[in-house]
């Protein structure tokens, strides 16, 4: 296994985003070069966004390119500017239920995207595309844990179709182009400077303001959540290992990237509601459109290759999240 570099220029979309903020800060800290590239949309509050990038704007090897992964030509031109070695692609409008409100986001951002960021690899030749899969690409598969191995050809959600799309399409490219590329799927991120469109954020903000929060499947579901720390870490080790040739010919591997240990919801609530001090009022829903029973990450293929596992408790977790969330909304 080889060590992460920090003489290699890494370009990471969605670079103001939740994941690509810590990367990145994580990539600087270290002394590498990055360049952010990220459209900063209004999918929620872009002040969020930008505060993350104020942080990020601080280091000198920081540079950050305001563009939209759907405009070929933005994304070509920072290739061609910056010739990155290393890639990571985590720009992609996020999220299951916004994907039934609004399908042409997806569309756009996951589809055409992805599509330009391939073409690019493909002209700007990297020695390593590293691109965000999702958990939601397993469907409803009944067989837990979810393994690599699993069929996912079941998608519940146009989010979880484009996902498993761009899966297809990175392996087409790999094949075609001898671009060396490696899938994450990665398993219910949280942690601090998150998505304020997430369950845990989004219960925090209504429990601290003695508001209901709305549980869904009345509360009957399990999640692997796994912390932002774990998942940087995660990306880490794969960024300067790109995959070897495999038997179908081409350089092309996917990992899943979760905690190996599903968490009921009532209990990661309640873990919440100890952090915060406070109890909520809770208002029981059934199951919503494009939501899944459970999410379960077999994480052997990681273990074995890299020696590691996310580990972080949800006590842990969740304790560092709310420190952040009143420390940042000063409540």
């Amino acid at each position: 296994m080889n060590l992460l570099d920090v003489n290699k220029t890494y370009l990471i979309t969605g670079g103001a985003g939740f994941i690509g903020f810590h990367l990145s800060k994580s990539l600087l800290e270290k002394g590498a070069r990055v360049i952010g590239f990220d459209n900063l949309n209004d999918y929620y509050e872009v002040s969020l966004k930008e505060d993350r990038l104020a942080i990020l704007e601080q280091y000198d090897n920081y540079r950050f390119i305001k563009g939209d992964l759907a405009d070929s030509a933005a994304v070509l031109s920072a290739f061609q500017e910056y010739q990155p070695q290393i890639v990571v692609n985590l720009g992609a409008q996020a999220g299951v239920r916004y994907s039934i409100d609004n399908p042409e986001a997806y569309m756009q951002s996951n589809m055409m995207g992805f599509f330009h960021i391939l073409q690019a690899c493909r002209y700007f030749p990297v020695e390593h595309l590293v691109y965000a899969s999702s958990s939601s690409v397993y469907g409803g598969n009944d067989k837990v844990p979810f393994s690599t191995e699993d069929k996912v050809d079941e998608p519940v959600s146009l989010y979880a179709a484009t996902k498993k799309s761009n899966e297809l399409m990175a392996h087409a490219y790999s094949k075609l182009y001898q671009i060396p590329v490696t899938g994450l799927r990665f398993f219910t991120v949280y942690g601090p400077f998150g998505r304020p469109d997430m369950a845990y954020y989004k219960f925090t903000k209504k429990i601290m303001a003695g508001e209901p929060i709305q549980i869904y499947n009345n509360g009957d579901m399990y999640r692997d959540f796994t912390y932002i720390d774990d998942i940087v870490k995660g990306v880490e080790n794969v960024l300067c290992n790109p995959p070897e040739v495999n038997l179908k010919g081409a350089r092309y591997k996917i990992y899943n990237i979760g905690n190996n240990k599903p968490e009921k919801l009532m209990d990661f609530i309640d873990t919440l509601e100890k952090c915060l001090g406070r109890t909520a009022n809770k208002e029981y829903l059934p199951m919503q459109p494009g939501d899944v029973y459970q999410t379960y990450a077999d994480v052997s293929d990681l273990m074995r290759d890299y020696d590691f596992k996310p580990d972080t408790s949800i006590e842990e977790g969740l304790s560092k999240f709310v420190e952040w969330y009143r420390q940042y909304y000063k409540v």
